[in-house]
């Protein structure tokens, strides 16, 4: 519907080749690998995202991937992202200060304790609330 031409590519091939996939928090995400590209899954914590696993990410993760190989794991977890998206965090922090263990080290004696953060803002998504906010409207006729 579309009028796309993919020679003789079906979908799938398409969408292996093209879409990078990612997961949270599911048994989906882990478990598609066998159909999909594996080259192109990718896990994400979505921190600082309200809706992120973090502190626990880690944990939650590998009640996913524990019993995969060690280079599915590593290809889902950072070498795909860092190839896909040419970023070599290892050249700003040492890979051996990037375990788990590592970073959670670094981060003690600071208050990670989850809680709410976000501060209250005004919204505007009527022209009412426009006024509300910006004190008035202004038309550009005899204003």
């Amino acid at each position: 519907w579309t009028f796309q031409d993919f020679g003789d590519k079906l979908p799938s091939q398409v969408f292996n080749e093209h879409m990078i996939t990612c997961f949270i928090d599911d048994a989906f995400g882990v478990a598609s690998r066998k159909h999909l590209n594996i080259d192109r899954i990718t896990w994400e914590c979505d921190y600082p995202h309200s809706d992120s696993t973090w502190p626990f990410a880690p944990e939650l993760a590998m009640k996913y991937l524990a019993g995969l190989p060690d280079e599915d794991i590593n290809k889902i977890t950072h070498e795909n992202a860092m190839r896909l998206f040419l970023y070599e965090p290892f050249q700003h922090i040492p890979r051996e200060q990037c375990t788990v263990g590592a970073l959670r080290a670094q981060a003690a004696g600071h208050d990670i304790s989850v809680r709410p953060g976000g501060k209250k803002k005004q919204h505007a998504t009527l022209a009412t609330d426009l006024a509300r906010i910006g004190g008035g409207i202004h038309t550009g006729k005899n204003d």
